[in-house]
């Protein structure tokens, strides 16, 4: 941005604005443009009480309105409801609510034998009493069927098997109330409640707990790294104030579409991971911005104005990047993922508008005392401010130096960069896909002992067997040899049923492998496959589910990628003018998410340093977790990208310098960029010691992900792969150009030098050493840089 001295007398600065010109060597850009001041600029400098007492309102009425909004949320998510699998589950809860039980009692008798007299008159009882509870149907037992599938192999242990009705949340409240009155010591046996529903209660209470955790771990240590940044206490507990109306807000939202929708629960670690970092971020940006301008001399409302027309146009830049990359898990079908992506975009453009309309209303009513507070005061004998240039000087030259030894070294940096990242990710190569189950939970939760003592100590692995709706009018011969014809697919253990209803029926569908094993998912497929006759089939079951849920993914995948490069590729064009530039965004953002596919094979599906970590690993990773850290982290890549690529094209606009440009940009946001990582990191890496496997592989993996691109790809391989591509990194074809001289966007609105040497400070179309062109650049104008 530049601001232009008018003659004496005129009102003030009058901004210019210069759109990209094509330009040969030693040459400056032409051809300023008038700039309109946003309305939100005039709104917060003329009004900033009234914007704060609005923002106070307004976060007072959503703290109300999202109360209780994680017990309105489900644990599930992962199934597609249009999918075959869904289809069957749905048909056999209404016609057959036995044939899927989501409610397991375990009856431990001890010692004796669970056909005890006492341990089985004690069952009934048990039994009896379930079967009356309201909510509860399709209530069976080992004592009433004899079923070897319902004991134990060692005779001391039985199922009591039941369905609880209604959707997540009236399951949940349903089990709430009746878990008292069975778990526990009952007579001469020990109750402990399993099944999906208690599994997904359990995680849900766990998640909650975590998540206010991760909270009081977070908001701390962002607070002590934001003073390390900043120095004033005044200044650091402005980013944390943008972040808590994100995250407030955000609830709010995601009340609100509990009423029409199913929301997961995990959004919330979403939420609070990107409302506290992408805050932190924004925040950082503007409130060092505006400091800058109040330490050049500009008065308050000059420094907020300037700052949004400069820093504020590229966090709004960075929010829709960021946002679209969220918006892309829409196209899946599954409320998971759909889920993080209302919570994403929500807490997106929450943080932008907090950022920008809350926060330079703060800062307007500030001014200078937004350096109050300044804890390193103490250390500089009331020498602040001459203290805090020297401080920003000698940052700034590091940052210069090292993005000139790397672009001198560019092709070095650039392939040992690329190898190393490449390395990192091929274990990815290996990945398995699977679903979630108990294992997800702490090795203590009740429901994870119950489901693992199912799992190990009863034949045919209960939980984990299929079920094959039969619809259409048929005979006892016609179910027989249907049947036979099932029993003789490769993989199959055992039958049981047909269990019949009128016109439907259903069969159970043993296998001989894992229940979620390659070899059970090819069973799907097999019975899926296999010749009915006059019968319509349907086949779900846990291993159903994954083969669905992996094929829904493998449909829509493309469609996202798609949405996520189209747009990104548009919105960094609009913002370099350059087609080079978006092309490399693109690819270097996806490289510096493979060192984090890379780790959560190796650790969490392999088990490496699952000790330290405090996990159980199943040996797989559950299908949507790629998908969704995949289009966070990309988001968050770009957020800094943008950040770096805005000061890179404001230099290369004012002096057409390609080197002295990236080494601008790096040496302006490298602290910067590396900081806000560095915060951001700390957040998820709370969110990372949450008890629940796949949270924690969320948050530690996005953390990893994040430091890569701020530490690898911003510092290493962007000046190494500018430096190759050297002035051709600028180049578009002429209709482009003219597109983005209509409809481009910048942070900087340097004013143009006429076209000169360049190389001398005061020179032709060069800045002096105060940071003015001279008057001679502009036909005897003034022209102040507002970098």
């Amino acid at each position: 941005m530049s601001e232009v001295n008018g003659p004496p007398g005129s009102p003030g600065p009058q901004s210019v604005r210069t759109g990209p010109q094509p330009v040969g060597p030693g040459q400056q850009r032409v051809g300023p443009a008038p700039q309109r001041v946003g309305g939100w600029t005039r709104f917060v400098t003329a009004r900033p009480r009234l914007a704060l007492l609005a923002a106070l309102v307004i976060t007072a009425l959503a703290v109300f309105a999202g109360s209780g909004v994680a017990d309105r949320m489900g644990s599930g998510g992962w199934q597609a409801p249009d999918a075959e699998s869904s289809y069957a589950t749905e048909a056999l809860e209404r016609e057959f609510p036995a044939s899927q039980p989501n409610l397991l009692l375990l009856v431990d008798s001890g010692t004796a034998s669970v056909d005890d007299p006492a341990v089985a008159a004690e069952a009934a009882r048990l039994t009896e009493r379930l079967a009356a509870e309201q909510g509860i149907s399709g209530v069976t037992s080992y004592w009433q069927t004899e079923s070897p599938a319902l004991r134990a192999e060692d005779g001391r242990e039985a199922l009591i098997a039941a369905r609880i009705g209604g959707d997540e949340t009236e399951a949940g409240e349903t089990l709430e109330r009746i878990a008292p009155a069975f778990a526990g010591e009952k007579g001469p046996v020990k109750v402990s409640i399993g099944g999906p529903v208690a599994v997904q209660h359990e995680m849900q209470t766990i998640i909650q707990e975590d998540l206010l955790r991760a909270e009081l771990i977070a908001l701390p240590v962002t607070l002590v790294l934001l003073v390390m940044v900043f120095g004033s206490a005044i200044a650091a507990m402005l980013p944390l104030l943008v972040g808590i109306v994100a995250i407030l807000g955000t609830n709010a939202v995601l009340r609100g579409l509990t009423e029409f929708t199913d929301v997961s629960v995990f959004a919330m670690n979403l939420t609070t991971a990107l409302g506290l970092g992408l805050a932190i971020d924004y925040a950082l940006f503007i409130v060092r911005r505006f400091r800058e301008e109040l330490d050049a001399g500009a008065d308050p409302r000059t420094a907020v104005g300037t700052t949004l027309r400069t820093a504020g146009r590229t966090v709004l830049f960075s929010a829709l990047t960021v946002a679209v990359s969220l918006s892309a898990m829409l196209v899946f079908p599954q409320y998971f993922l759909r889920s993080f992506a209302y919570a994403g975009i929500a807490v997106v453009l929450l943080a932008a508008a907090a950022a920008l309309i809350l926060l330079p209303a703060a800062l307007m009513l500030l001014g200078p005392r937004v350096n109050a507070l300044d804890l390193r005061r103490l250390l500089r004998r009331g020498k602040r401010k001459a203290a805090a240039e020297a401080a920003a000087e000698e940052t700034g030259k590091g940052w210069a130096r090292f993005a000139e030894l790397v672009m001198r070294r560019a092709p070095v940096f650039a392939i040992v960069t690329t190898v190393g990242l490449v390395l990192l990710g091929l274990p990815f190569l290996g990945v398995k896909f699977g679903t979630a189950d108990d294992r997800q939970l702490p090795a203590g939760a009740e429901s994870r002992v119950v489901q693992e003592h199912i799992r190990d100590g009863f034949p045919g692995s209960p939980g984990g067997g299929l079920e094959m709706l039969v619809e259409g009018e048929g005979t006892p011969a016609a179910y027989a040899a249907l049947k036979d014809r099932i029993e003789k697919v490769p993989g199959v253990l055992r039958v049981e049923g047909p269990v019949t209803a009128d016109a439907t029926a259903y069969f159970s569908v043993l296998p001989e492998g894992q229940a979620v094993g390659e070899g059970t998912q090819q069973l799907v497929r097999d019975l899926r496959a296999m010749p009915t006759d006059s019968f319509d089939t349907s086949v779900t079951g846990t291993a159903a589910v994954l083969v669905d849920s992996k094929d829904a993914i493998a449909d829509r995948l493309p469609w996202a990628i798609g949405i996520i490069v189209v747009v990104t590729l548009l919105l960094v064009f609009l913002l370099t003018g350059s087609v080079l530039i978006p092309i490399q965004a693109v690819l270097l953002n996806a490289l510096s998410l493979t060192a984090m596919f890379g780790a959560v094979v190796w650790v969490f599906q392999d088990g490496n340093l699952s000790g330290i970590l405090a996990f159980t690993s199943t040996g797989d990773i559950e299908t949507t977790l790629p998908v969704l850290m995949f289009c966070v982290a990309f988001g968050l890549s770009m957020d800094y990208g943008v950040f770096l690529l805005s000061r890179i094209k404001e230099e290369y606009d004012r002096t057409g310098d390609h080197e002295r440009s990236v080494t601008f940009g790096l040496s302006r946001t490298g602290g910067l960029i590396t900081a806000a990582a560095v915060i951001l990191a700390v957040v998820m890496v709370a969110i990372g010691t949450s008890r629940v496997t796949n949270t924690k592989m969320l948050g530690l993996g996005i953390a990893l992900a994040v430091l890569m691109d701020a530490m690898v790809i911003r510092s290493l391989l962007v000046p190494a792969v500018m430096k190759l591509t050297g002035h051709a990194t600028w180049w578009a074809p002429k209709p482009l150009r003219a597109f983005h001289q209509r409809f481009g966007l910048s942070e900087g609105e340097s004013a143009p030098a006429a076209s000169g040497t360049k190389g001398e400070p005061g020179g032709p179309g060069e800045p002096t050493a105060d940071g003015e062109i001279p008057e001679t650049a502009r036909g005897g104008e003034k022209v102040t840089t507002g970098a």
